[in-house]
């Protein structure tokens, strides 16, 4: 059935628009037009305000539904991990392993790519938190199972690379080559600094190698410093890389959200993530990873010593914090979370944007910024 959603303002990823349609056929999407110009044939729907936009974009869940992607790497398990993010308007999301055993991690890759072969709506690849990263900086992480990359796991990751369209590898320089990341980063993989005490030589050693992008910027992490920037330094001072940023207002405090994007803004690169774990979509109260207690408490997730352990986070939330608390323009904030983070993608097919004759995979936001249901 061709409709046509009037009513609400549209962002198509990258612009913001009023007094227009959204133009769809059973989902496929034809256009957005001034709401004059909307064709006869089209049934109109007008909508009480709000936003349309496409679909969320995630490049770091580690659960929902009340699962833990770690504890069931299985197509199931990303099946419903998928749809309870998509109960708050994300459609396309990396689901995210957090340091585990080799095993697992195989597991892991194996499931995402049974996932993405039936087509699991919302699965669009995968990333790999660890287990290469620094112990200086784990947070959550297991002390336990984070080592330094061999030959094996670049083996095992190359071959990976050839069989998911899109790996994101989060790692630490003091536990993985420059070499290393070059040939990665060569076979396709979406390189990321994260869970490190590098200084910003080291780190911008890594960008020149290859890697493109820093892991929930701000967190476990080296800090920016008068004298030693760290990676935050090197991040906000380095053209062309990335920045996932869990807008929270927890995690990230508004005023360094502020400062991120003023720095950043040129280029547009800091994207939004949720870092959910089994909580989002679900009423529990408590979950474990790898063996440890993580409680809800107050919007935080934490392990029973006050480490932030993931985010208690929906991309609505991170919206309304950068929108209301930051004060960032909408259509910034828009783009955080849907165009910016498909950029990085390897393969980002229709993710994040709308396109012709494509499904348009588009939801609807009230004027609160609440989800109200998806197109």
């Amino acid at each position: 059935m061709k409709r046509a959603y009037a009513g609400a303002e549209i962002f198509d990823g990258s612009t913001l628009r009023s007094d227009s349609a959204l133009l769809l056929d059973g989902g496929v999407y034809h256009g957005i037009v001034p709401t004059r110009d909307i064709p006869n044939d089209y049934e109109i729907e007008t909508l009480p305000g709000g936003t349309i936009l496409p679909g969320f974009v995630d490049l770091q869940v580690n659960g929902g539904g009340g699962i833990l992607f770690n504890d069931d790497p299985s197509v199931e398990g990303l099946r419903t991990i998928a749809q309870a993010h998509a109960t708050t308007g994300t459609r396309a999301l990396l689901p995210t392993l957090i340091t585990d055993t080799p095993d697992r991690t195989k597991a892991a890759v194996d499931a995402v790519e049974a996932a993405m072969r039936h087509k699991v709506p919302g699965i669009i690849g995968i990333h790999l938190e660890g287990p290469h990263l620094s112990l200086a900086k784990k947070g959550a992480h297991d002390p336990a199972l984070i080592r330094p990359m061999t030959d094996a796991d670049e083996a095992f990751l190359q071959d990976a690379a050839r069989r998911v369209s899109n790996i994101m590898l989060t790692v630490a320089p003091e536990n993985v080559t420059n070499a290393q990341i070059t040939r990665l980063s060569n076979a396709g993989i979406i390189v990321s600094l994260g869970h490190t005490d590098c200084s910003m030589a080291d780190a911008q050693a890594a960008f020149q190698a290859g890697a493109r992008c820093v892991t929930h910027l701000f967190n476990a992490m080296s800090q920016l410093g008068s004298r030693a920037p760290g990676l935050v330094g090197a991040a906000l001072d380095t053209g062309g890389i990335h920045a996932g940023l869990i807008a929270d207002d927890i995690h990230v405090h508004r005023a360094s959200i502020r400062v991120a994007l003023s720095a950043k803004h040129a280029d547009g690169s800091v994207f939004l993530v949720s870092d959910a774990m089994p909580t989002a979509g679900s009423d529990i109260t408590e979950f474990r990873l790898n063996g440890r207690r993580v409680l809800r408490q107050n919007g935080r997730l934490i392990l029973e010593d006050g480490t932030l352990a993931g985010a208690d986070l929906t991309f609505p939330r991170a919206l309304d914090v950068l929108i209301n608390s930051v004060g960032c323009d909408k259509a910034v904030a828009l783009s955080m979370a849907t165009g910016y983070p498909a950029r990085l993608l390897r393969h980002p097919g229709t993710v994040g944007g709308f396109t012709s004759g494509g499904q348009a995979r588009a939801i609807y936001l009230d004027d609160h910024l609440q989800y109200v249901r998806g197109f």
